[in-house]
């Protein structure tokens, strides 16, 4: 149940960092791809906060070397490919269907909810060994 308790709480920062990181990049620009180039921004964002406190704190993980922290990295993003589709798609269709950035948002963070969930299973199984 803690562990539980403590990954969820590091969703909503990561969450966070996410739809803050997003609306920062959408104040400083605001052209034809603010869309996507704030999602992308928003998700890097996102990936390394909850990378970091997913090893440290979740999975309790050491890495042995620059080469084996390269390597879990790599292997924790390849898992977050399929849950960022989650998330962009939830994202991109609230966009699409209010056409307002709150919503947009919103459809975010049901997007990461459900990736986070997804992504729990992936990294215990494939990534955190």
């Amino acid at each position: 149940m803690k562990i539980a308790l403590m990954y969820t709480i590091f969703a909503v920062l990561a969450t966070a960092a996410n739809i803050v990181s997003q609306d920062i990049t959408h104040r400083i620009y605001q052209g034809q791809f603010e869309l996507w180039l704030s999602i992308f921004v928003g998700t890097a964002v996102g990936l390394v906060v909850k990378y970091f406190l997913d090893k440290r704190y979740i999975f309790q993980y050491q890495t042995t070397s620059i080469g084996h922290g390269s390597k879990t990295f790599y292997l924790y993003t390849l898992m977050g490919v399929a849950t960022t589709v989650i998330f962009w798609g939830f994202e991109a269709a609230f966009d699409a269907i209010y056409q307002t950035q709150q919503m947009r948002y919103i459809g975010g963070i049901i997007g990461l909810a459900i990736g986070y969930f997804v992504k729990y299973q992936l990294d215990k199984r494939f990534v955190f060994r």
